[in-house]
């Protein structure tokens, strides 16, 4: 099955993409498009009759847990090798002249 793209589509898709294709790349993806389209109207020939649809290939499970703070920010640790601090900062010499 040929899957024809027409210039409109590309034009429509190179807008929602914010590209601009010249003629030679819209030529390449008509033919990349119409590939693709092709590609699954033969998966849609598969019989998949008896298979359940699933969104991953391996079975995924949500892992919950308390939200508990387990780990300060480590600022204090940070903060020990500062040469100079002053409160919860570092001290730095000025950089800018007012």
């Amino acid at each position: 099955m040929a899957n024809v793209i027409s210039d409109e589509t590309i034009e429509y898709v190179g807008i929602l993409a914010k590209l601009e294709l010249s003629p030679e790349e819209k030529e390449a993806a008509k033919k990349d498009m119409a590939s693709m389209l092709d590609y699954i109207d033969k998966l849609n020939e598969l019989d998949t009759t008896g298979v359940e649809p699933m969104s991953h290939v391996f079975p995924v499970n949500n892992v919950f847990r308390e939200d508990v703070v387990a780990n300060p920010d480590g600022s204090e640790d940070t903060l020990a090798n500062a040469p100079e601090r002053r409160d919860s900062a570092f001290v730095v010499p000025k950089t800018v002249d007012s």
